[in-house]
């Protein structure tokens, strides 16, 4: 079994790593260069960028200043910022400062060393125009030193800087030739690494398809069989792969649902004999009787008005009963089914009975098993009201608990001491076999049909206090008309 599961493993795995391998290597060599290229350009560009911002303004700048200083020496504070050359300088100073520190080649260092050491120059040159500018005389010596020291040096910097910038520009040019050849070889290595992804890739694909789509082709013709209903057909298990394990699961399986399906039938069946074992107990012999009996008698004593309506809330009960073969019926009319035998079992016991049935409208469109709540009615006036001496009460409720339907059938008749409620329970679900069960056997009825149409999750429960009451509540799922 573990040759068989490593099989399609190993191949498909040899696939990936001929296709992934040289991509992995290919993508990884592009990222290296296509970073080494970004981080070279992106220097170049902030050189450049820094440099050349000084290259526009920075010599007419200070050359104003100064100008202003040496010409106006009584009113410059009010015309200019007199510290502005300073920091002007100081900028400068830290700017190239940087840009030396980045430098990989002596002749940029050579370059910004030497912008470095004129704006020290010129420092001291603006220094000793603005210790002189208010002595009296020196106009002439600083307008000389304006021309030959500041203006000099101002145009020294900025060709040092225009140098610089030269210098790094040539270098912008050689990155360019170099990402071209580079580039070149890339598209070289792309071309035979996709060729020999392409050839590995079809020679162990095509190995992997011949293995896989026979078997699968065997496969999906015996699975077309089974979804026909032939689930006595099977899937070859001679491969030697994963497949094999495939075909051995779906036989398996082709078996489970086989199983399945019978056990389904007889379930069916068995489904179809407690309705019919239900509907027979409905029909009750001594009622049906008796309720003629009380028919005849009323039209002996010529009550005409009692008869019909005794006729009719019979002929609504077995009309609910039979429902034209449905399974079933809405709220609404398992409550008249249930009002019907209700109305006339009071007239039969008009001394000891009285019922309430108490089922919101909103509810009525919903749909329930037939002959739910009958059977727990009349399970109320047989063994709890009738064993009771004086009158009694049954009370039918319903309500809409999130998406179930909860209902409640409760008497306040003789109740059942705590031996007999888990006796009844037990017979309820069908685990006590006693002669007594006959006693039960609408309740057991009720919780066996709930149990095949809904499942588990929904059914009968039976609460009761002897001597003071009785409630079976009922519980499906809330599934509109």
């Amino acid at each position: 079994m573990g040759g068989k599961k490593s099989y399609l493993k190993q191949r498909l795995n040899m696939l990936l790593l001929v296709c992934l391998i040289p991509l992995t290597v290919m993508i990884v060599y592009l990222l290296f260069l296509m970073n080494r290229f970004s981080a070279q350009y992106d220097g170049i560009v902030t050189n450049i960028t820094g440099a050349n911002a000084y290259n526009l303004t920075f010599k007419e700048d200070m050359d104003y200043l100064m100008y202003i200083i040496a010409v106006n020496a009584e009113r410059a504070e009010e015309l200019v910022d007199t510290e502005r050359p300073y920091l002007m300088i100081d900028e400068a100073r830290e700017d190239f400062g940087e840009l030396y520190d980045r430098a990989d080649a002596d002749y940029a260092r050579n370059c910004l060393n030497g912008i470095l050491k004129s704006l020290n120059s010129l420092e001291d040159r603006v220094r000793e125009i603005e210790e002189d500018a208010l002595v009296s005389g020196s106009y002439d010596r600083n307008m000389e030193r304006l021309d030959m020291n500041i203006r000099i040096l101002t145009e020294l910097i900025q060709d040092q800087i225009q140098r610089y910038i030269y210098y790094e520009a040539t270098n912008l040019q050689a990155l360019r030739e170099e990402i071209r050849a580079d580039v070149v070889t890339a598209l070289q290595m792309s071309g035979i690494m996709y060729a020999f992804i392409l050839v590995g890739a079809l020679l162990i694909s095509r190995k992997i398809t011949q293995d896989i789509t026979q078997p699968i082709q065997r496969l999906c013709e015996v699975t077309r069989q089974a979804g026909k209903g032939d689930f006595a057909v099977r899937a070859s298990e001679d491969s030697n792969n994963e497949l094999a394990v495939l075909g051995s699961s779906f036989n398996r399986m082709v078996e489970e649902i086989g199983k399945l399906v019978e056990d389904i039938r007889v379930e069916q069946l068995n489904l179809r004999a407690t309705e019919l074992k239900l509907l027979q107990a409905q029909i009750n012999p001594h009622f049906l009787y008796n309720t003629l009996d009380t028919i005849v008698w009323l039209a002996e004593a010529g009550k005409k008005e009692e008869v019909v309506w005794m006729v009719s809330a019979l002929s609504n009960f077995f009309r609910t009963t039979l429902s034209k073969g449905r399974d079933y019926i809405t709220v609404e009319e398992e409550e008249s089914h249930i009002r019907s035998y209700l109305e006339i079992q009071q007239f039969r016991y008009r001394d000891i009975l009285q019922y309430e049935v108490r089922i919101p409208e909103q509810i009525g469109g919903f749909m329930i098993l037939k002959l739910t709540l009958q059977p727990l009615v009349e399970n109320a006036l047989y063994h709890g009201i009738k064993n009771k001496r004086g009158m009694g009460h049954i009370r039918v409720t319903g309500e809409l608990d999130g998406e179930k339907l909860v209902f409640r059938v409760w008497d306040d008749g003789i109740g059942m001491s705590p031996e007999r409620l888990e006796q009844v329970r037990r017979m309820v679900r069908g685990e006590d076999q006693s002669e007594d069960r006959s006693s039960g056997f609408g309740l057991f009825n009720v919780w066996q049909r709930l149990q095949l149409n809904y499942g588990e999750g929904y059914g009968l429960e039976i609460d009761s206090v002897y001597g003071e009451w009785t409630e079976s509540r009922v519980t499906i799922p809330a599934v509109i008309k």
